[in-house]
């Protein structure tokens, strides 16, 4: 018994990478604002929403790893073979749209980060370009995901400056099991972008298209599996540290709305200065780390959708059009931040609330395919996941309805 531990324990190692990678990525520029206005503007209320978008995360993402395992394709590529090229088009098209907002979003966040250790965003913001750009470009699937999970591990600078902080543990846990909704437009827009940050649609495709491009099989899905879920639980723990840490230190001492990328990291400084450098320093870890890989997810998406050659292991003369649109959103991203007056903090919520009304396209797409048993077999779905899917999809949709209905009437 103890050889067998031994033999899963060398499986899960050499499948380790995309699951970590796809969920801790999630805890983005974008997400990290999300959390923290979660925390500075209604404390601990917001945590309930932890364990059940933690469930829904961990459904999503098992299924397109099973996915991946199964077919050994991306899920652009299935989409584009089961549905056809004009829904392929539609849904890269929107998903471009709202990828690209989710790449500014973090290339302010890397702005913001550095401007609070007083560097200019003329400067970093192009150094960030090149520095992401050349990494992905220049370096081997392998190199790439070994830089990623380092850079993964870094995000503990947000539980070493929750617990600094020195928040109310016992509210905050009490929270974190008494669901509170109410139909206020700036809570219903918290509940969309928490929802939409913590299962963004641009997840899915990155996760089975790395998985595929890492060549995991059946026989190491169950290994693949578990490390899907381990980031998932990793993900939830980096929000709920966030939430805590913005709760404890700013909505004890009086609520308000965080105006600024930064201005969470600036509201820890009189708690101690650890607790701002290790929060300024995962801010801008964090928005490096997926000014990396939102633009890699959108060029795996695309290409794959339209059936181009797309991979990290390709050279850029064997995939022309996946590094040029790589290279494209980078520079529009990063190019966006350095407007005079360009509205970051807005751009950076949007981005959330359109992952959060996007999910549900992707997710309907997702168990289509997945529920199909001449594509799975019998690894199709089973009837639990489908129950947790498409509840998911309808809470989703009557968030998103009621927000728009909220919005017009006020």
């Amino acid at each position: 018994m103890l050889k067998n531990l031994r033999q899963r324990f060398v499986v899960l190692l050499s499948v380790l990478g995309p699951g970590v990678i796809t969920a801790v990525v999630d805890n983005d520029a974008g997400g990290l604002l999300m959390y923290s206005e979660a925390g500075a503007r209604w404390g601990y209320v917001t945590l309930w929403t932890m364990l059940p978008v933690t469930l829904i995360l961990i459904i999503t993402q098992v299924m397109c790893s099973r996915m991946a395992a199964v077919t050994g394709k991306g899920l652009s590529d299935l989409i584009r073979e089961e549905f056809g090229l004009r829904t392929t088009f539609f849904v890269m098209l929107v998903l471009l749209i709202v990828n690209l907002t989710n790449v500014t979003a973090n290339f302010a966040g890397i702005a913001g980060s550095l401007e609070l250790f007083h560097i200019n965003r003329v400067i970093s913001v192009p150094l960030g370009a090149l520095l992401v750009w050349t990494l992905v470009v220049r370096g081997s699937y392998r190199v790439v995901e070994k830089i990623f999970l380092v850079s993964s591990c870094l995000f503990i600078a947000y539980a070493i400056s929750a617990f600094l902080v020195e928040p109310n543990w016992g509210e905050a846990l009490r929270a974190s099991v008494t669901p509170v909704v109410n139909l206020d437009r700036p809570y219903l827009i918290i509940l969309i972008g928490l929802v939409g940050t913590s299962v963004a649609p641009w997840m899915q495709f990155y996760l089975q298209a790395s998985i595929v491009e890492k060549g995991v099989d059946l026989k190491q899905y169950p290994e693949s599996r578990t490390e899907v879920i381990i980031g998932c639980v990793v993900m939830a723990l980096i929000k709920f540290f966030v939430i805590v840490a913005c709760a404890g230190a700013i909505w004890e001492h009086g609520p308000r709305q965080i105006s600024d990328i930064s201005e969470a990291a600036v509201a820890l400084r009189p708690l101690g200065e650890y607790a701002y450098i290790l929060f300024s320093a995962g801010l801008f870890n964090a928005s490096l780390l997926a000014a990396s890989v939102l633009p890699l997810s959108t060029a795996y998406s695309v290409c794959e959708g339209l059936g181009f050659e797309s991979g990290v292991n390709h050279r850029f003369s064997e995939a022309k059009v996946f590094y040029w649109l790589y290279t494209l959103l980078i520079v529009i991203g990063a190019g966006l931040v350095l407007l005079p007056e360009f509205p970051l903090v807005q751009m950076i919520l949007l981005s959330q609330v359109l992952n959060g009304i996007l999910l549900p396209l992707i997710l309907i797409l997702i168990l289509i395919l997945v529920n199909r048993r001449e594509l799975m077999g019998k690894w199709a779905n089973s009837q639990l996941y489908n129950l947790v899917a498409y509840a998911t999809v309808a809470v989703i949709i009557v968030l998103s309805v009621t927000l728009g209905v909220v919005s017009i009437t006020e």
